[in-house]
């Protein structure tokens, strides 16, 4: 009996995995890119102002105009000095701890060495929220350095790895998208969300991708609201580089 015990528990367990594994998707993943620069370890006034309005208004868990105000992050995940800045209003506003690796309390470069690091942090972070049963119809915010969420010249640097939240999350795949997820996130774009709902949870592709552009009531109303790939309008002492 004790070998068909071990037996029976085995299969039990593999049921209880493979479960798990199916049930593992979010139900809903909130993509923004951090605000805007003034150096590579700070924002400027212009991207400080803009994460101010985002945990006010898109990412509030009060505002009307809020994305996830009935809907509660599990997460508000970051990735980079800029992306951690960005989500630190946020993250208060929400009273939640903010998730962030090692590497996103470093200066970083735009250089192959950082962004390998960050290809790295990129897939990581892909395969937990595929795969990990606790994100299983959830809603998770990550503000992200738009380069490791969409960049053909980042893919081609890389060629033959999976380094970009585009890849990694499948949205080239993504059906009825007019003309396809973009393949490259614009240098001057901080004012546009990317919205990925999975319908069911086994799937890794997203059901639903949609793009939210950033319209702020008062008091941020005069931020920046360029069109995709067009220059960002900026103040003359906005100091953002």
């Amino acid at each position: 009996m004790r070998p068909l015990l071990r037996i029976l528990a085995c299969l039990t367990l593999l049921t209880t995995l493979g479960t798990a594994l199916a049930e593992a998707a979010p139900r809903r993943i909130v993509i923004v890119r951090h605000g805007e620069k003034h150096t590579a370890l700070t924002l400027c006034s212009l991207g400080k102002e803009r994460a101010q309005a985002l945990a006010a208004q898109y990412l509030s868990p009060t505002s009307p105009m809020s994305l996830i105000r009935n809907d509660p992050p599990a997460a508000i995940l970051a990735m980079t000095l800029h992306t951690v800045e960005t989500a630190r209003p946020i993250a208060r506003a929400w009273d939640m701890p903010l998730t962030a690796p090692p590497i996103g309390y470093v200066p970083i470069r735009n250089n192959r060495y950082f962004n390998s690091k960050l290809n790295v942090v990129n897939r990581d972070v892909a395969r937990d929220l595929l795969e990990n049963p606790r994100w299983h119809g959830k809603t998770v915010v990550m503000v992200w350095e738009h380069f490791h969420i969409a960049s053909a010249a980042l893919e081609a640097e890389f060629a033959g790895e999976q380094v970009t939240l585009r890849q990694l999350l499948h949205l080239d795949r993504v059906k009825g998208v007019k003309g396809g997820v973009p393949t490259t996130w614009p240098d001057s774009n901080y004012n546009f969300f990317w919205i990925l709902t999975y319908d069911r949870p086994n799937d890794t592709v997203p059901s639903r991708f949609e793009v939210v552009r950033q319209y702020f009531a008062e008091p941020y109303a005069n931020l920046p609201s360029n069109d995709w790939g067009a220059p960002e309008p900026r103040p003359a002492n906005s100091g953002c580089s």
